[in-house]
């Protein structure tokens, strides 16, 4: 294995940890729990708590694509590209509600970053079987 795939490899299996602990805080701790938030409606807590659900379960999709990275690399791009385009709905919120906390402006970094850069790399390091 070369460095390369070997460190996008362990890179993804790091950026999998992100949304599998803050999508289990999430859902154990509600809206309530995370930066800058507070209690909220039990409609928005429902919703919030639901939909970390899928946040945490994408990390556990992106460490299960990497038990066989070269037949899952299409799952692996997937989830990246989901996580980029995840920023787009933070920009809309930031545009029509205002500025969230700074932890979310990082985050809207790692997504139209961080993450399309990741994306390239596994797309150079890690080939597609078919």
């Amino acid at each position: 294995m070369t460095r390369s795939r070997t460190a996008v490899l362990t890179t993804i299996a790091v950026l999998g940890a992100v949304p599998v602990a803050s999508g289990l805080a999430g859902i154990l701790r509600g809206p309530a729990g995370a930066p800058g938030g507070a209690p909220t409606s039990a409609s928005v807590d429902s919703e919030y708590r639901f939909v970390n659900v899928f946040w945490a379960a994408a990390g556990v999709i992106l460490w299960w694509s990497l038990r066989q990275p070269d037949e899952r690399a299409r799952v692996t791009r997937l989830m990246l590209e989901l996580a980029a385009v995840g920023g787009l709905p933070r920009v809309i919120s930031w545009m029509k509600v205002g500025a969230p906390h700074p932890v979310f402006r990082a985050t809207i970094v790692l997504e139209f970053v961080v993450v399309p850069a990741v994306l390239v790399w596994h797309s150079r390091a890690v080939p597609v079987r078919r």
